[in-house]
């Protein structure tokens, strides 16, 4: 590990690596509320209510930082990596599958808890929040997958000229 504390090497990896622990860091904040209603810590209905519509803000305020990072990984990353690696069967293609499963789950929770939660029971804010709670469990394997698997690739298989070039093409901000 450099002094920056990454487990990557190279600059380029590096910025997505920060930019999975940013994620992680919004994630946090919604996943509480989602163990809440998991652990059932909820007997007051306002209350209750009151952490559902939250969860539904942090949830919406996550999406535009997710989309931005997914979109310069398929962008950027996965097409130069998929030139020495392929792009047509092995990790990319597993890991954009679960780019399109995160999005499925965060839409779903977000379609179901559309127009007015008030009459919505505890018990069913707590199943409406399987949604959230399965879109951070594929997130955390996401991120240590690509973390573990396709980071170390660009080290042992990527030209420097291209992880340069792909260096700055990252190089810009999610949030």
């Amino acid at each position: 590990m450099n002094n920056q504390g990454f487990q990557s090497k190279n600059k380029a990896m590096n910025i997505l690596e920060n930019e999975h622990r940013y994620l992680r860091y919004l994630m946090d904040e919604w996943h509480a509320i989602v163990l809440n209603f998991e652990k059932e810590s909820y007997s007051d209905q306002q209350e209750a209510l009151a952490d559902f519509r939250n969860l539904r803000k942090l949830l919406i305020g996550f999406l535009d930082p997710l989309k931005n990072h997914t979109d310069k990984e398929e962008r950027f990353f996965f097409p130069m990596l998929g030139t020495y690696i392929g792009l047509e069967q092995g990790p990319i293609l597993s890991i954009e599958e679960e780019h399109q499963e995160i999005d499925a789950y965060i839409g779903h929770f977000l379609h179901h808890t559309l127009g007015d939660l008030e009459d919505l029971s505890i018990k069913e804010m707590k199943v409406r929040t399987r949604d959230a709670a399965e879109a951070f469990e594929v997130l955390m394997v996401h991120f240590v997958k690509e973390e573990s698997v396709l980071f170390p690739m660009v080290d042992r298989v990527m030209k420097t000229v291209d992880v340069d070039q792909l260096t700055e093409e990252l190089n810009t901000l999610i949030t």
